[in-house]
């Protein structure tokens, strides 16, 4: 008499694939041979809201204090640094951009041969130093180096393994639980210019960064043990390309590619310069930092709500609309906005939308994506707009001189860029179904293989 096979549940040992273990034992392997295990997924579980819960607090200090990169330009522009045009300081957040953004595919791609959790370890390591060292910083190559170069690095440790792992864990409310995550990022993005901005002024600018490092180690160590894969480690081939172009290929991926191009390209104009701008129209500077913290604010609630509704309306379908209205918001209101209650208006807008496409672009990236792929294809996205996340805000800084100091070039270039890159967005969601309105599509996990089971999920 044969064997019953075993629970689902009882061979995903998931607690092992945070770290470079290998697989389940061949006959485990044998025995759920006639299920294809990256087509069942559990949605849920103590495991999977664990790791919901450590990509919280790992994007609350890593991508959150990134976010708050206007409290350092606007403090290095008085202090440290004031003798730097505003474009030339801003070049210390692009370069952080660009590390970050350009790390993801080789983050990537470890992170499917390995795992989330020796990237996470070191990513921790590397960003708690990046912040002590740039405590200590006395020229402006300290700072490219310590708060750009390394500190990027560190975010982008602690940014794509987490977000990697909860795609593992969930498909029916994958977007659900990515935006629980990536609300993060928002809360940390709004406490982050408040504490930082106290800290400087009442214990100096070393000695808050210090306090800052202490809480990132505790919150990223937290999360370093609480986040796991459901996908073994070792299922992909260590022989094979870091960067696999050959996902381009697929033309609705291809589009998301060109789309997120432009829009990261616009998309942190505001978050550089809302700060600047605000003490240029009078507002007075001990006040003007709490526009950035209400625009991270907002984001939260974009970060949270339209992830919920995507996953029963479509992912593309509600991207789409929200990259578009951040675009549109800028070119409407930041341009027309000149006292502390319209930019507070304009930040909470711009925050939501801006949030929302934040939340739903790695759901969108995964629905399209074979879920092998996913770590490899988020991090190849994430390293090709990292080239226009670069140049983004520099060229705004240059713009702003070339128009002697008026902010109106920065502001339409990137609102317009913004829409430009809504719109090949909308182009790829057509290619996974034309119609505007269309709810589902019949989709696969990546390209179609022998045996492979159809999905149906909303476009």
């Amino acid at each position: 008499m044969s064997r019953p096979a075993l629970p689902l549940a009882s061979v995903r040992d998931v607690p092992d694939y945070g770290s470079a273990t290998r697989g389940p034992s061949p006959t485990l392997v044998e025995e759920r041979a006639s299920k294809d295990e990256v087509e069942d997924f559990l949605d849920g579980g103590l495991a999977a809201w664990l790791t919901v819960s450590g990509a919280f607090l790992s994007l609350f200090c890593s991508f959150g204090q990134m976010n708050a990169f206007g409290t350092f330009q606007s403090w290095y522009s008085t202090h440290q640094l004031q003798e730097l045009h505003p474009s030339t300081i801003a070049w210390i957040g692009s370069v952080q951009l660009w590390v970050f953004f350009f790390s993801g595919g080789f983050i990537g791609r470890v992170f499917d041969m390995y795992g989330p959790r020796i990237i996470m370890a070191l990513g921790t390591a590397l960003y708690v130093s990046s912040i002590m060292l740039t405590s200590v910083a006395v020229t402006y190559y300290d700072y490219i180096l310590a708060q750009g170069i390394l500190s990027g690095l560190g975010v982008g440790m602690l940014f794509y393994p987490p977000l990697a792992s909860i795609s593992t864990h969930f498909s029916k409310y994958r977007a659900t639980a990515l935006g629980i995550a990536v609300v993060g990022s928002g809360l940390g993005g709004t406490v982050y210019p408040i504490l930082l901005q106290y800290l400087f002024t009442h214990i100096g600018f070393a000695w808050g960064l210090r306090v800052s490092a202490l809480l990132c180690f505790v919150l990223c160590t937290t999360a370093t043990l609480t986040v796991t894969s459901r996908i073994a480690p070792g299922k992909v081939d260590a022989g094979g390309p870091w960067l696999d172009l050959h996902s381009l290929r697929d033309s609705r991926f291809l589009l998301l590619v060109i789309g997120s191009c432009f829009v990261s390209f616009g998309l942190f104009t505001p978050f550089c310069y809302i700060v600047s701008y605000a003490t240029d129209q009078g507002v007075d500077p001990t006040t003007a930092f709490y526009i950035l913290a209400v625009l991270n604010l907002a984001s939260v609630f974009g970060r949270i709500a339209p992830a919920h509704i995507a996953d029963a309306f479509g992912r593309f379908a509600l991207l789409v609309p929200c990259a578009c209205l951040a675009g549109v918001s800028s070119l409407v209101l930041w341009t027309t906005a000149h006292s502390l209650a319209q930019l507070i208006a304009y930040a909470a807008l711009y925050g939501l939308f801006s949030g929302a496409f934040n939340a739903l672009i790695v759901p969108c990236i995964a629905q399209i994506s074979d879920i092998r792929e996913i770590g490899m294809r988020i991090g190849l996205l994430y390293s090709i707009i990292s080239f226009p996340s670069l140049v983004g805000n520099p060229a705004a800084g240059a713009l702003l001189r070339v128009c002697n100091g008026s902010y109106d070039g920065p502001i339409i270039m990137s609102g317009t860029s913004i829409v430009i890159g809504s719109l090949f967005m909308l182009w790829s969601k057509l290619q996974i179904r034309p119609g505007l309105f269309a709810r589902y599509t019949v989709m696969y996990s990546g390209t179609r293989r022998p045996g492979v089971k159809e999905r149906k999920e909303p476009a």
